[in-house]
């Protein structure tokens, strides 16, 4: 699992998941276990949007998950807005089409300066970084992946630029790492009362 900040409450799973199964089932004895509850009382319920809310006496705690192949990636953290997102790399033929089309303009230019196979990992790491975001900030893909900007600052992204209604993008932190061979993964969060 990544390095967190020792100050950052959140805890990270890993878990092997069948495809196609949904991963609220693998997940509720994890986080019943760590919050010290029995499953029947886990106070969990999704918002408009889709994205999972946990109750009293719990509602100081965030929690999200993702799932790709056979990965289930499962963050808890209290006192934060967290999303995570893990991804099975894997070809991604249409992957400069589905930038130009989704990303920011200035993420289409730095995709476009790199070789087919680099260009393809940017690719994955930025879906990640942006997905981890917008689940964190409970809107999903839909509020729109062009209404936050990433850009690579050494070998991490950092969030640049972002919609208003994200925030400041400082507010932001975005950890990145490859959670087994692979894999890439991202987790994003940022302090509860933060705007």
């Amino acid at each position: 699992m990544p390095n967190l900040p020792p100050e950052t409450p959140v805890r990270l799973w890993l878990l092997r998941h069948p495809r196609r199964e949904r991963g609220e089932p693998y997940v509720r004895p994890l986080l019943c276990e760590a919050l010290g509850c029995d499953d029947d009382d886990l106070p969990l319920s999704r918002g408009n949007e889709g994205r999972p809310l946990l109750g009293p006496p719990y509602q100081s705690y965030d929690a999200g998950w993702s799932h790709s192949g056979d990965a289930l990636l499962l963050a808890l953290g209290e006192s934060v807005q967290l999303g995570v997102d893990i991804e099975q790399l894997r070809p991604r033929p249409r992957a400069r089409q589905l930038a130009q089309r989704f990303f920011h303009p200035d993420e289409v230019r730095w995709l476009a300066t790199q070789d087919e196979d680099t260009m393809e990992f940017s690719f994955v790491r930025l879906w990640c970084a942006k997905e981890a975001v917008l689940k964190a900030h409970g809107k999903g893909l839909s509020f729109g992946l062009e209404k936050l900007v990433f850009a690579e600052t050494g070998n991490d992204l950092q969030l640049i630029h972002c919609d208003l209604a994200l925030g400041r993008p400082q507010d932001w932190t975005l950890r990145e790492w490859t959670p087994l061979p692979g894999y890439h993964a991202a987790l994003a969060w940022r302090g509860v009362g933060t705007t």
